[in-house]
Parts: structure tokens; C-alpha cells; sequence
């Protein structure tokens, strides 16, 4: 009774021929963009014009977010207003708080950063508008609390009052001060800044991507954030980190890491942090956050975490040809800050919120809904009989 699909798709051959599929979309050109450029053979990442390595160095987080937002970097006028935005819309309304107070303490906190930016769009005051302006706006009032977010539900799991943000603090060291009571010094303010400068903005990757699709049906920028959070989540994009910081608690230390990573390869298992779908070389990003794991180790005079990540990457590369990427040293950064490690994929997306809300702001600029095809391959001509002849 069935009969095989024929090769291609059946309805993108009724609109042209048959469709070309890539698993996983790889290699497709899904929309014209001007926010960032990424050459995975060459290990160039670059937002709006400007490579990652200038960025880092010379640049704050909120002067690349003011970069995404409205493509190009801010004077001293227009960096002091953004500063200003930022402080003023870091709280969050009492109904998004309650919310955090009401999520039972295991509650993953990508889980509690998605349903409160979700119940953020409930009082926002520019809701119901896509325009420009709008949309930025937007764009300031999540950025602002996204830190806020993430360290009120740590606090409140913990059975701790949440702190309030210091509007003369910069967006990093705000977060890290709300995480702990305690005004960072500034090592951890500047590592902490860099890391955001790092995470901010990365192409078509999967959160992006969703984000876009769900914009493209001219949801507003929060239902899309939301969709971003959610594709985040996964251990195969976000949540790698928290993988490569519980991969080395496993391991124990620098004497036996080795042994135990070729074991797991040898069994065939995956180390995270490793490899990229875009990169073919060492990510430009894991350049930076090397160092960074570095220099915070011998500050806190713990740099065990740094020797087992530069022990395991030789071995890695031997034996699977794959270098490090974002995550690998991001981990062992954040582990040495004293970051729980549950807190590691929101804080990528306390960083990524600004390329998000950029490339939301991008698609509906210019919108077209986004309706890819599928390349059928399952049966034909099959016939309803009724149903007590069914087996």
C-alpha cells in the first residue's frame, strides 16, 4: 500500500523544482546582514566593521552594545546617555520579581531568565510598536535587566534578598556586585567586561536565528528574545560551558587530566569546548578569554583550572584535529571568578541579548516572514481504510 516518496520535494517542485536541503541549514544564506562578519577559515570575527581583537582591548561592553544598535561607536556625549539609559531601567517591575520568588529553587536559571523575559513585555511601554525607536528602546530596557534577572533569582534560590543595581556601576561590575554584596575590584570588572564583549554578537548562530524567525512574523522584540533564550539553552549552543567546567571538576587536577581526556576519547566520548560548525581554526574569541583565565588564576593564586585547559587542548588536537572555542576557556574564567556554574549560559546571554535585539531590530527594518521549505521523504499515496480494518 505505500509508495516512496520520489527524490526531492514534491511541493517545492510544484513552486520551481525541487529544493536543495543541507542538514542543519549549513552552508545556506538565510539573510543580508550588517551586523557581524565571521571567516571560520581565517579566525575573524567582526562587528559592524571592527575586529573582535580591537574591540576587546579598547572598547567597554556598553560602547559595543551602542556599536550593534545603532552601527557605529559612541561619543563621549552619546556613551554617557547610554550609561544613563542603562542605569535608569535596571530594576525590574515588582509582578517580574514576584514571578522569581514563586519559581521553585531548582529552577534552572536559563529557565528563569527565559519566563521573566518573556513577563518583561508585559509592561513595557513600547509593547506594541516595532518602529525603530521603539524597538531600541527595547533593546536598552532588556539589556539593563537581563544582569538583574539572572542575580535576583541566584539570591532569592538561595534564600537571599536580591541587591539592587548601583547605577555608577558599569553593566559588568553591576552584575558582578548583585551577584555577591561586594563592588568587584577591577581585574574582575575588566575580565568580566571583556567576556560580555566577547559574547555579545556571533552571525547566524541558532539563538540569533530563532530570534530572526520570530521576529519575522512581526512578534515584538520580547516573544523573540524569548525564542533566543530558549534555543540558548541547549548544551549544543549556550550551555556548553557549564560541560567544559564539570568535565574538568571530574577530571580532578593538572597530574591526571590527561589520562582521563584520552580515556574519553578513546571511548569515543565528545570534550566539550572543542570544535566549531563555523571556525576551522582556534576561535578568535577563545584567543582573548586564554589569557583572561590566565590572568585570573595567578591573580587568585589558583591557576589550576588554566593548566588542566592548556594540558587537554594539546591532546585534543593530536588525537581529533579540533581546537578550542568560546566556551573551552570561558568556563575556567568564570569558575575562577567564583561564578556558579549554572550561572555560565546566562551570562551569555546577559552579553548576546544586545546582538540579539540588534538583529531583530535588523529584520524588522526590512522584514520578509521566514518560511524555508522541507525536503519531503516520506511515503505516497496511502489510502484512509476504515478504522476496524486497521491493525
Amino acid at each position: 500500500m505505500t509508495q516512496a516518496a520520489v527524490s526531492g520535494n514534491p511541493s517545492a517542485a510544484s513552486n520551481g523544482g525541487p529544493a536543495k536541503s543541507s542538514a542543519g541549514l549549513e552552508g545556506v544564506v538565510a539573510a543580508k546582514s550588517a551586523v557581524c562578519f565571521i571567516d571560520g577559515i581565517a579566525g575573524r570575527l567582526v562587528y559592524r566593521g571592527y575586529e573582535i581583537g580591537d574591540l576587546v582591548e579598547n572598547a567597554t561592553f556598553e560602547e559595543v552594545a551602542y556599536l550593534l544598535w545603532d552601527e557605529k561607536l559612541p561619543n563621549k556625549t552619546e556613551l554617557a546617555a547610554l550609561k544613563q539609559e542603562l542605569a535608569e531601567n535596571a530594576a525590574l517591575p515588582a509582578h517580574v520579581m514576584k514571578i522569581l520568588a514563586a519559581l521553585p529553587a531548582q529552577t534552572q536559571p536559563m529557565d528563569a531568565l527565559r519566563t521573566a523575559a518573556s513577563a518583561l513585555g508585559a509592561t513595557d511601554p513600547d509593547l506594541k510598536s516595532n518602529e525603530p525607536d521603539a524597538n531600541r528602546r527595547k533593546a536598552v530596557r532588556l539589556t539593563a535587566q537581563f544582569p538583574t534577572i539572572v542575580t535576583a533569582f541566584n539570591r532569592l534560590r538561595a534564600g537571599q534578598q536580591p541587591i539592587a543595581p548601583d547605577p555608577s556601576l558599569s553593566l559588568a561590575a553591576n552584575f558582578l556586585y548583585m551577584l555577591t554584596g561586594k563592588k568587584p575590584h577591577d581585574t574582575l570588572t575588566r575580565v568580566m567586561d571583556a567576556a560580555l564583549v566577547l559574547h555579545a554578537e556571533h552571525g547566524m548562530n541558532a539563538s540569533t536565528f530563532a530570534a530572526r524567525v520570530t521576529a519575522a512574523t512581526l512578534a515584538d522584540m520580547h516573544a523573540a528574545i524569548t525564542a533566543a533564550l530558549a534555543a540558548l539553552k541547549g548544551p549544543l549552543h549556550g550551555g556548553a560551558n557549564q560541560d567544559v567546567m564539570e568535565m574538568l571538576l571530574a577530571a580532578g587536577d593538572p597530574r591526571t587530566v590527561e589520562g582521563k581526556v584520552k580515556d574519553m576519547l578513546g571511548s569515543g566520548q565528545k570534550i566539550p569546548g572543542f570544535g566549531h560548525r563555523v571556525y576551522k581554526t582556534f576561535d578568535p574569541r577563545a584567543t582573548f578569554l586564554r589569557k583572561m583565565s590566565k590572568q585570573l588564576g595567578e591573580a587568585a593564586n589558583n591557576t589550576r583550572w588554566y593548566e588542566m585547559s592548556e594540558r587537554i587542548m594539546p591532546i585534543v588536537k593530536q588525537m581529533k584535529d579540533k581546537d578550542p572555542n568560546v566556551d573551552f576557556f570561558s568556563a575556567s574564567a568564570y569558575y575562577t571568578m567564583g561564578i556558579p556554574l549554572d550561572l555560565f549560559t546566562p551570562i551569555f546571554a546577559i552579553a548576546r541579548v544586545t546582538g540579539w535585539s540588534a538583529h531583530i531590530m535588523e529584520q524588522h527594518r526590512n522584514n520578509r516572514i521566514i518560511r524555508p521549505t522541507d525536503d519531503y521523504v516520506g511515503p505516497m499515496g496511502l489510502k484512509v481504510e476504515p478504522i476496524d480494518k486497521r491493525a
